[in-house]
């Protein structure tokens, strides 16, 4: 038996005895696995179980040495077999006791149907279209079940006594299949009602029911006592520890209210740290904002542990267990003074051999270049030394243009691994959407609160907290995500992680983080709303009167010498009569009088009328063509350049009546 193992079954046996009987908990079932998602307490005690990953990641990436970035992360089974008629790939199995507890899927469209064979049974317990049973109400509905972002999210709980095999048809017709499988692995002598349809259809009721309570995270901490304070915390307190108080045990937190006043509320979200101390060792240390799952200001949404309401209080719900005494305070790193009206809600309760600290960790790394098309690097979220449950994060990034930053995938390492056994296949699918989407969702245990745009430039905020997925280690765990960006520029990441740990557990080998970080930060915060500025080449977009602008890629619009240079556009569209687009350009050599434009010809193309530092240049330019999208390049008498520096103005003119739209395109501003 391994050392984690024998580690969690001494702690299962401390934990069944809780229940006044062994009978209550002996047994793992649909029924206790639905209990478990929905009692608080439960995480709190040193687990039974190891967890692993499953996943589609792209099989090339055998070592740091060999192909480490490899992104081709779909369609990755283990084998194909012949199941009669039907050719089936396998995507899982494994053997008992387990349980599946969280999947993850997504592909352009969902053409195939899932098999899930258990006990080695030959017909499946579970069949059905990935569509209905991912994400759909086939067999849990929301939020068990639920779509977020164009990712297929099912947390339903499948347990197995023997053995579990997972797997798909069609793929010829389906082609690509992106999946996550999160499992349980359970010591030997521990007793798995494996899932059946008659156990699912028994369990319908309370299935509805966890369903519900999932969706009201405050109505499972109600009750307890409560402290309330309100506190000016000065400007640049540092070390003071205004705000704090203390409350003796054993007990344990049960809920963390707090709303934050400011004349820079951004920056105080970031600024202002939460610090909670248990039993004379400081666990928590992370800025307000991370903690509470919102980032970089006030971003509301609700999860099973977080949440933001409308009127700007951050809560949090995580059982927080101490012996002796607990310690809150607030830190104000900042330049400005902050008001903070905060809430404590704790109750008694009894510190077991197997009770584990609450610990919640932050770091940052600003400026991180990117290679772009690449991974640049494996960058840390934690490591962590001792024995606990790692329970989720809290992702802030800060991008600097629009394209894609989140490519990368997780690489979670357990216990000494040297291959991580939660590899995963990007870095939206571990936070359970897909598809770079720049979209606002939330749910009990992964939300996108921020995502400023447009696409994905700017402060985007990511959260997954674990349920029946949090990962147990006996000694030591280390997490790991590939930065890995679709362009070559630079990128902040901040992370705020969150873990238990029996005493004497350690984060990088330290209880707490530098300050370094953080008080960088204070020194030049980050932007809520950071303006973005449309940059191609040496042209600038300085305004539009209508209509939008975007930096449109290209590449797939070749045709044969008709390219566009770096493969991209300034695209500039809905724009009606009248309309004006201002591009200030740059590198201007003087002397020259004709001016080069690499501009876009195609079937939904306007008229135009271009100037050059407010003369009008020409003839009005009309841009319809059909069959297809091409290159065209325009030629356009000027005054002698007298200046390093001009302006382009684009005016939209009454549209061919062929065309259908208005649509400009411009990829670089040339001279002879």
């Amino acid at each position: 038996m391994s050392v984690l193992l024998r580690l969690v079954t001494q702690s299962f046996a401390i934990a069944v005895c809780l229940c006044g009987s062994w009978v209550c908990a002996q047994t793992v079932s649909l029924e206790s696995l639905l209990n478990e998602m929905t009692d608080r307490s439960a995480i709190t005690l040193a687990p039974n179980y190891v967890c692993k990953q499953a996943s589609s990641y792209d099989r090339a990436a055998k070592s740091p040495d060999e192909n480490w970035f490899a992104n081709n992360d779909t369609s990755q089974f283990i084998r194909v077999e012949q199941n009669g008629d039907r050719e089936e790939s396998v995507l899982f199995e494994a053997e008992g006791p387990g349980a599946v507890v969280r999947w993850w899927v997504t592909a352009p469209h969902y053409k195939s149907n899932l098999y899930v064979y258990i006990d080695g049974e030959a017909e499946p317990a579970i069949s059905g279209n990935i569509l209905d049973l991912l994400g759909g109400d086939a067999l849990a509905g929301a939020p068990l079940s639920a779509e977020r972002a164009r990712g297929q999210n099912l947390y339903l709980p499948i347990p197995y006594g023997k053995s579990i095999k997972i797997t798909c048809d069609n793929m010829k017709e389906q082609g690509n299949l992106y999946y996550q499988i999160n499992y349980r692995t359970y010591p030997k002598d521990v007793e798995v009602e494996s899932f059946t349809r008659d156990v699912f259809e028994a369990q319908k009721d309370k299935i509805a029911a966890t369903n519900a309570a999932l969706l009201e995270p405050g109505k499972s901490v109600e009750g307890g006592e409560r402290q309330g304070y309100k506190r000016r915390l000065s400007a640049d307190m540092l070390e003071g520890l205004e705000g704090a108080f203390r409350i003796g045990g054993p007990g344990a937190i049960t809920e963390i209210d707090v709303k934050l006043t400011a004349d820079d509320i951004a920056a105080a979200t970031r600024n202002v740290v939460l610090s909670i101390a248990f039993d004379g060792e400081e666990t928590v240390w992370v800025p307000v904002g991370e903690f509470f799952g919102s980032g970089v200001g006030v971003n509301p949404y609700k999860s099973w542990y977080t949440e933001v309401t409308d009127d700007g209080v951050m809560k949090a719900y995580w059982r927080m267990p101490y012996k002796k005494e607990a310690r809150v305070s607030f830190i104000n790193y900042g330049g400005e003074d902050v008001d903070v009206d905060y809430s404590v809600y704790y109750e008694k309760a009894p510190w077991l051999d197997n009770t584990m600290y609450f610990h919640a960790n932050w770091r940052q790394e600003r400026g991180i270049e990117t290679v772009g098309g690449n991974g640049t690097k494996d960058w840390n979220y934690t490591a962590l030394q001792g024995t606990g449950v790692y329970v989720g994060d809290v992702l802030s990034v800060v991008n600097s243009v629009p394209e894609w930053w989140g490519e990368g995938d997780e690489k979670i390492y357990v216990d000494g691994e040297t291959f991580p056994s939660h590899f995963g296949t990007g870095t939206e699918d571990y936070y359970g959407y897909a598809w770079c989407t720049p979209q606002f969702f939330e749910d009990p245990f992964h939300a996108q609160p921020r995502c400023e745009g447009p696409a994905n430039f700017g402060n985007t905020t990511n959260l997954r907290f674990r349920s029946l997925d949090a990962i147990p280690f006996a000694n030591n765990f280390r997490f790991d995500m590939e930065v890995w960006h679709w362009a070559a520029t630079t990128v902040d990441y901040a992370v705020a992680t969150f873990w238990y740990g029996l005493p004497g557990a350690t984060v990088n080998g330290e209880i707490g983080p530098s300050r370094d970080a953080v008080e960088d930060e204070a020194a030049a915060p980050v932007e809520y709303d950071r303006k973005f500025t449309y940059t191609l080449g040496n042209m600038t977009v300085s305004e539009a009167s209508a209509g939008s602008v975007a930096i449109q890629t290209m590449n797939s619009f070749k045709v044969d010498s008709h390219f566009w240079k770096d493969d991209k556009q300034i695209w500039w569209r809905d724009g009606k009569p009248g309309d004006k687009l201002t591009i200030d350009v740059k590198d201007v050599p003087v002397g020259k009088k004709t001016l080069v434009l690499g501009a876009t010809v195609a079937r939904d193309y306007g008229c135009f009328q271009l100037y050059w530092n407010g003369e009008k240049i020409g003839k009005p330019l009309d841009f319809f063509f059909e069959p297809r999208v091409e290159h065209r390049v325009v030629k356009l008498s000027v005054p002698k350049t007298t200046d390093a520096e001009g302006i382009l103005t684009v005016e939209a003119l009454e549209k061919n009546e062929k065309s259908a739209g208005t649509m400009f395109g411009v990829d670089y501003v040339e001279w002879e």
